[in-house]
Order: C-alpha cells, then structure tokens, then sequence
C-alpha cells in the first residue's frame, strides 16, 4: 500500500510540476514569437472588391508562454486589411486592435487576413501597405508587412446593354460581373479597353463590336497557386458569342484570353463579300473549349494567334475564310483529348454547310499531336462546295495525296509537311512553351525552320 501511495504521490507531483510549466508565462525580452512566413503578400485586387483569405502561422518556442498587450494594424483602419488572430477581429470601430491574447509554450495561433482596399483615384495599380504588430508583454514589438496592390476599375454588377452606337475608352479596367450585349442596332467600339468577365459572364453580340487594343479576359487577379495565377487557367469567363444577325465585326491588336469559347460566329446567311469578323494583330489563347469557331461566315485573318485551346483552335464550317501569316499551336495543358488545331468542313451535325473558298498562306499549324489539321467533307456529297487551299505555309499533318496517292499539288503549293521525325518540330519551334507553369511565347525560336511563316516573323 506504502508503495503505491508513494508511486501515485510522485505521478501526482510529475503532473503538477508539467501543469506549472504549461501554465506558466515569461516577461522577458528574448522569449519572441516565430512566424511560418516572413510577410503576407497579396495578389492584385480591384478597389472596393474583397481579397481571398490568406493565413499565417504564430508560433511560441519557448519552454514559457507568452502573453500578448495587443495585435493591432499599424495604420489603424485606414488601409482596408482585415485581420482575425485567433478567432479575434481586429474590429475597425475600436481602432483594429485586440488585446489580451496568449500563446503557451510549444503552442501557436493563427492569423487570417483579407483586404478590401478604398478607391484611390488613379488609373494605375496602387501599393497598399500595412504592418501587423504583435507588442508582448516585455514590451517588444514584432512586426508582420502586409502588402497588398489595389486597382481602381468601373464595375457593373448587373448586365450591360448596348442599344445605340457607343465608344468606349477607358484607361481604368471595365468590370462585368453579368456580362455585356451589343443589341442588333447598334454597334460598339472599344479603344484602348480592359473588359475583366466574372465568372459565367460573357459578351453577346447582336449587332456590331469593333475592338481596337483591347483585352478581353477573366475578372481573376490571384493565384490558383503560388506559381499560377488565374490567368493562365482557361474557362475563367464564357467568351464572345457573334449571333446570327451581327455583320462588320474587327478586331484589332486585341487579345481574348482564358474564356470558355474565345469567339463563336452563329450559323447566318452566308454573303459573299460581307465581312462577319475580321482580325488582325489579335491573340485568341488558352481556352476552355474552342477558340475560334464560325458557322456560314466571311472571315479575315490577318497576322493572328489561335492557341492552346480544349478544343479547336480555329474551326471554319462552310462560308469562306482568308487566312494570312498566322499562328496556329495546339499545346492545351489540361487534357489529352485536345481538339485540332485548324479544323474545316463543309457540313456540321449533319447539316451542310458549303465552304466556297478557304485560302490559308504564309501560316504555321503546328501542336503535340501528329496530325493537327483536320479537312472534313461529308461522305457522299458531290454538290456541297468543300474548297481549301494552302500556300507556302508549315502544316503539322501528313502529305496529303489524291486518289492516285500522288501528292496533291493543286491545293497545296510550297507547303512545308512537318512530322514528329523532323528535327525541329513541334513546340521547337518557339520561344517558350512552359507546361509546368503554363507561360508560353509563340515567337519563333532562333533556330525555328518556320522563319518567315506565321504572325511574328
């Protein structure tokens, strides 16, 4: 019995003693706190537009704990963080502080930030810098740099209408979070513009959209990751849809990036001679589903990127297109099942669509797979016009031979046929095709076997 009073005593003892220990807190000015990272660095944001949530870590490493005067923001609340340590708000009403915190040995807390930054009346991207201060009880002061860029943009929260011919130039970014419609009577040209899509939004156009330096993209300013910003991931927003009663439509030094469709031209009465789009120093990248695709349409492409799309990079079903020093790369990331890079036909879902003329020169169609221009005639079907032709142009396809296997000579003149057993092939060719950070440049490499070809040579 003595022994076992006397083993339970010593238990006893051991307990208290790491009870003592855990409960007991140090003044002195070496017990510091540790933080998982070094400071809180945020994407860009739009003025007046809430930040994701980042978070840090808070650790005590000494063998006491650590009580805390106060956390506060060092700018009080005039920079638009928004800080929770711990459970506790930094409430803006009492000055964003909070007092009376601890952190035991060995223990740590969180801290989550968000930023919501006011207006700052420029065109431009603003710094915003804050210090989270962390002041102990000995009375040292630790510091935690909070940095942050907001922008100041026009943001319409509800759907924008066009109904009568507008111009649009605007040095500040256009916010749309329910998308944008040009109505068939009017025609709207925008100069100089930034249209950020939120997500599902898209630009709907009955009438007439003239586009000249302008961007068309994702309202995403973060990071999916710490190496990827959204940017970069296609299907951000819905894309530009051309309805069948929109004619006259250009684009100019314009790009159309991470949409679900970039442009979609309806099925129209097909008019000889009358412009449906014209493109000319424009980018369509890094979509969702196809990049350009036009039913019964007059099309011009003029030095123009159609690139790394889910599915087409340009598909053409009936009308007639003219395609000039262009760039066609099928490098999607994100599927296997990728779609052509240039695909045309002269019927879809069964349905004919005569293509009168498709002239494609001086152009590079190139991609991973072995084959990436698909020519599709509808089987028995003599009178629907399927007419294609290829000048001095690199196509990633094998030679194409008539029934004789001869080559064909009549549609394809001084066409450089690229297979994967070419020394230079493929992704070769350019400057940068990063698939693991998915950062591309589609100007050619200095040992490209495609100079002279294509929209940056």
């Amino acid at each position: 019995m003595k022994r076992i009073f006397l083993y339970l005593s010593i238990v006893c003892t051991v307990l208290m003693v790491a009870c003592h220990d855990d409960d007991s807190f140090t003044a002195s000015p070496t017990a510091t706190l540790s933080f998982s990272t070094d400071s809180v660095k945020m994407d860009t944001v739009f003025s007046t537009v809430g930040s994701r949530t980042y978070d840090f870590w808070v650790y005590n490493r000494a063998r006491k704990g650590v009580r805390l005067k106060s956390v506060r923001l060092a700018q009080g609340n005039q920079t638009g963080f928004r800080v929770n340590v711990d459970g506790s708000y930094l409430d803006n009403s009492t000055g964003a502080v909070v007092n009376d915190l601890e952190v035991r040995s060995h223990d740590s807390i969180r801290v989550f930030v968000e930023l919501t930054a006011p207006e700052n009346y420029l065109n431009e991207p603003l710094i915003i810098e804050d210090d989270l201060v962390f002041t102990l009880e000995s009375g040292v002061e630790q510091r935690m740099p909070l940095r942050g860029c907001a922008w100041d943009a026009i943001i319409y929260k509800d759907e924008i209408r066009i109904s009568h011919d507008t111009i649009i130039e605007s040095r500040k970014p256009i916010v749309l979070m329910q998308g944008l419609r040009v109505d068939s009577t009017a025609t709207l040209v925008l100069k100089g513009t930034s249209l950020y899509f939120h997500d599902h939004a898209g630009l709907d156009v009955y009438g007439t959209l003239v586009a000249d330096s302008s961007v068309f993209r994702g309202d995403r300013l973060d990071r999916m990751f710490s190496y990827l910003p959204y940017d970069r991931v296609s299907g951000q927003w819905e894309g530009i849809h051309i309805h069948a009663s929109s004619y006259g439509n250009r684009f100019t030094a314009s790009e159309i990036r991470n949409a679900v469709n970039g442009i979609v031209c309806d099925s129209t009465t097909f008019i000889p001679r009358k412009l449906r789009l014209y493109m000319k120093n424009s980018v369509v990248h890094n979509c969702a589903g196809v990049g350009l695709q036009t039913f019964n349409s007059y099309v011009g492409l003029l030095y123009c990127q159609f690139t790394n799309t889910q599915g087409d990079c340009a598909a053409f079903y009936g009308g007639a297109v003219i395609m000039d020093r262009c760039t066609l790369a099928q490098f999607y990331p994100f599927k296997a099942d990728r779609g052509a890079a240039l695909r045309f036909a002269n019927y879809y879902n069964g349905n004919p669509y005569p293509l009168e003329a498709m002239n494609v020169t001086n152009s590079i169609v190139t991609g991973y797979a072995d084959d990436v221009v698909m020519g599709d005639a509808h089987e028995n079907d003599s009178i629907t016009a399927f007419s294609y032709y290829f000048e001095n142009s690199l196509l990633r396809t094998p030679v194409v031979k008539d029934a004789k296997d001869v080559p064909d000579t009549i549609n394809f003149v001084s066409v450089r046929w690229e297979t994967p057993k070419d020394s230079i092939q493929g992704k070769q060719h350019f400057r940068l095709i990063d698939e693991e950070n998915l950062r591309y440049d589609f100007h050619l490499d200095s040992l490209s076997t495609a100079h002279g070809l294509g929209c940056y040579d």
